[in-house]
């Protein structure tokens, strides 16, 4: 009986000293404590919306002004992306930074910049305009899962969350954190909680038709507004006291705006949407609050305009004040609070490792031949989101990501390239359209059909078909010789057929239809991604007709064959409306009987362009200069002048000799936002002048010959590649109005 009472006796003053202690160990955090078990957990909920959802951030800062905390946080679409970026640290104030700042059109396309593709991509952008790509199976044309597949937005969100890398469940972030999805196979809501977070947030936003679907652990996501817009559900299995919902969905149409098919057909999807989001909202508690931020018919594909949508958000917190306050912090809980949420900032790291991994028939050393880093250099999220932008510029990949790792410890990067799921053969198109009103017209129609990957180094096949004024078929194989790609041969064949006319005095007296094939074997290297030199032999056959002009004059069969050597330089940021950069493309050929030419003599084209910026202006400086050396006057081999920003006064095609040269400046200036909307077609005023000739000898050639020409327009940076409305002027009072449409003029 004495031994258990001392027992008791000892065990409480164990309990005692227990209790003591720790009340001395907490004494410095007793705020903290007493915060988190006094004050109720709040939980934020962000639906879906578009551009409209940038209102959240509105919510947010003005939720920080009156020092409301909160504690964990789920978003759909927009929600995830705000709601994300909030949960891993990022104030609300840098967040509107963001979106304000932000090139939306840029983010929300998947094009690298011209800098990241390969030559042979530049080529492609350059000839073949139209932003739009098919793949081809067999007969089958396949389509891609989304107009766009996410690759820049991916990029912009792995960096803006980089220091969460490492955090695989979302409950260990700073506040914790759901994203909803849609399983659009299986047809229901999925909740991620965990995993990769950029993943997530980019699943969540896959809005069907408009993103690519994302693939997490098996299951293809999109869009989560689909299903739950508004996923108050999942806050509740959060355990929080409080939910904040923020609904931010479009609104139901009046009669009197149904009007037409978009209208209803946007109404019905609007209705689908909403019924399960008032369904959510039904549920909520008297002691939750519902925001709503006033946004009218403001669209959610609206972008250019994102901004504005912050306001209506802070004046919805204001319109709750008076409930939301009972919810305030006091200034010393409040600094509490935001040192906790506060990720600990980057650790001064390097990559322990660097890989690559891809379903593709490249063989690795070929992309990791074009990653500019490597092992021991400093974690840097704009280094690794360009060198992301290298390997897409290779345009096999729909999408090529990065993840930091950590492996036996140690921190390395990982980049991740999936191949393009309508590949590995590709259709692109193009057209073409240079129009006086006067009866000179030129009008053509194309594709390239490209075969890609078909081999370990990267072999492919291109070939392309054009149907117009001026028809042609060219194909080309293309084997590099090495692991990175720098050497190649390159067999070709060529048939083409265009118009010439032919002087006597500098009086046209012909209008020839030259028609030629040819077959060459080239050699060369790549220079980077900017330029690419050539040498190669060349055998071919020709043959030009009168087809306007003096039904006398001869008709010419002739022979061509000989050595080409070729230097092509691509900088520019833009093959339309370039801002910096230059061009420059000198060909020489030297035609030789030995080669079976019918004549001997060399022809040696020169094309360069250099533009500089400021603002919204632009000045482009252009020379070009073509001679004959030795020349036989052979008419297949004259070079020709007259149209748009060549001579801008002159028809099409109206003079054309064996030495040519011409100089040109041209200033453009954009009109509207540079920064644009996810729709914007950038639009352009500008003028030229311009002064050249075409001379029927080497004597002639002098600037006292030169004619001077001048032009004024207007531009589209269109879908279909460069459209120009311009009135061109001659010296000699001759005038010329223009449709332009295509390839940018040279």
């Amino acid at each position: 009986m004495i031994k258990i009472s001392r027992s008791i006796a000892c065990a409480g003053l164990v309990l005692t000293c227990a209790s003591m202690l720790l009340q001395e160990a907490g004494a410095q955090s007793a705020d903290t404590v007493e915060d988190v078990i006094s004050r109720p957990r709040i939980g934020l909920v962000l639906g879906g919306g578009g551009a409209r959802g940038a209102a959240h951030i509105g919510v947010l800062l003005e939720l920080e002004r009156l020092r409301i905390p909160v504690d964990a946080i789920a978003g759909t679409s927009m929600g995830a992306i705000v709601g994300g970026l909030y949960a891993t640290g990022v104030h609300a104030e840098d967040l509107e930074l963001l979106v304000s700042s932000l090139d939306w059109t840029d983010a929300l396309s998947d094009r690298p910049a011209r800098e990241y593709l390969s030559f042979r991509r530049k080529q492609d952008e350059r000839e073949f305009p139209i932003n739009f790509e098919l793949g081809l199976r067999g007969s089958e044309l396949v389509l891609p899962k989304g107009v766009i597949q996410g690759q820049k937005l991916d990029l912009l969100l792995r960096e803006l969350t980089l220091r969460a890398s490492h955090i695989t469940d979302f409950d260990d972030l700073p506040i914790p954190f759901r994203a909803i999805a849609s399983d659009i196979v299986a047809g229901k809501a999925v909740v991620l909680g965990s995993g990769d977070l950029t993943t997530s947030i980019r699943a969540s936003m896959s809005v069907p038709g408009v993103f690519a679907p994302a693939r997490v652990d098996g299951r293809l996501l999109v869009d989560g507004g689909v299903i739950g817009n508004l996923p108050i559900y999942v806050m509740k299995e959060m355990g929080v006291d409080i939910i904040i919902a923020v609904d931010v969905e479009f609104p139901l149409y009046k009669s009197e705006e149904l009007s037409s098919v978009l209208t209803i057909s946007e109404q019905m999807l609007t209705i689908l949407i909403r019924k399960e989001t008032l369904r959510q909202i039904d549920t909520l508690a008297e002691s939750d609050i519902l925001i709503r931020p006033e946004l009218g018919v403001y669209a959610s594909a609206n972008f250019a305009d994102i901004a504005t949508t912050i306001k209506p958000g802070r004046e919805a917190v204001l319109n709750q004040a008076s409930r939301l306050k009972k919810l305030s912090l006091n200034a010393a809980d409040w600094g509490s609070h935001l040192a906790q949420r506060s990720l600990l900032p980057d650790k001064d790291e390097t990559l322990a490792f660097v890989r690559v991994v891809h379903d593709g028939k490249l063989a690795s050393e070929v992309l990791e031949s074009r990653l500019s880093v490597k092992a021991g250099d400093k974690i840097d999220a704009v280094i690794l989101a360009q060198n992301a932008s290298r390997l897409h510029g290779l345009q096999l990949y729909e999408h090529v990501g990065y993840r930091l790792l950590v492996e036996d410890g140690a921190t390395g990067v990982e980049y991740r390239a999936t191949t393009k799921s309508w590949g590995p053969n590709f259709l692109q198109f193009g057209v073409s359209l240079e129009d006086d009103f006067e009866g000179s017209t030129a009008f053509n129609l194309a594709a390239r059909l490209t075969k890609s990957g078909l081999n370990r180094l990267g072999a492919e096949w291109r070939t392309d078909l054009q149907l117009g004024t001026d028809p042609a078929l060219l194909t080309e194989f293309y084997q590099p010789l090495s692991f990175d790609s720098r050497w190649f041969i390159a067999p070709r064949l060529e048939l083409r057929q265009s118009n010439l006319n032919a002087f006597s005095m500098n009086d046209t007296i012909a209008r020839y239809r030259v028609s030629e094939g040819e077959f060459s074997l080239d050699f060369g290297r790549e220079l980077g991604t900017v330029g690419e030199f050539r040498i190669g032999t060349y055998r071919g056959a020709g043959d030009a007709r009168v087809k306007v002009g003096d039904p006398t004059l001869p008709n010419i069969d002739f022979q061509t064959g000989g050595l080409i050597a070729r230097l092509r330089f691509d900088s520019e940021d833009n093959s339309r409306f370039p801002r910096s950069g230059m061009f420059a493309d000198i060909h020489w050929n030297l035609s030789r009987p030995g080669f079976g030419a019918d004549h001997k003599f060399d022809t040696i084209e020169g094309e360069f362009s250099q533009t500089w910026s400021r603002g919204k202006n632009s000045l482009q400086l252009g020379l070009s200069y073509a001679t004959t050396l030795s020349s036989d006057n052979t008419v297949q081999d004259f070079f020709s002048l007259g149209g748009f920003l060549r001579l801008s006064g002159l028809e099409l095609g109206e003079i054309s000799g064996p030495h040519a040269a011409l100089t040109k400046l041209v200033y453009y200036r954009r009109l509207g936002n540079t920064t644009g909307g996810v729709f914007d077609t950038p639009v352009y005023v500008g003028v030229s002048a311009e002064a050249g000739n075409v001379w029927q000898t080497r004597a002639e050639v002098g600037f006292d010959t030169m004619q001077l020409n001048g032009s004024i327009f207007v531009g589209l940076d269109s879908y279909f590649g460069s459209v120009y409305f311009a009135a061109g002027f001659a010296e000699n009072g001759q005038t010329n109005f223009y449709l332009f449409i295509g390839p940018s003029p040279r």
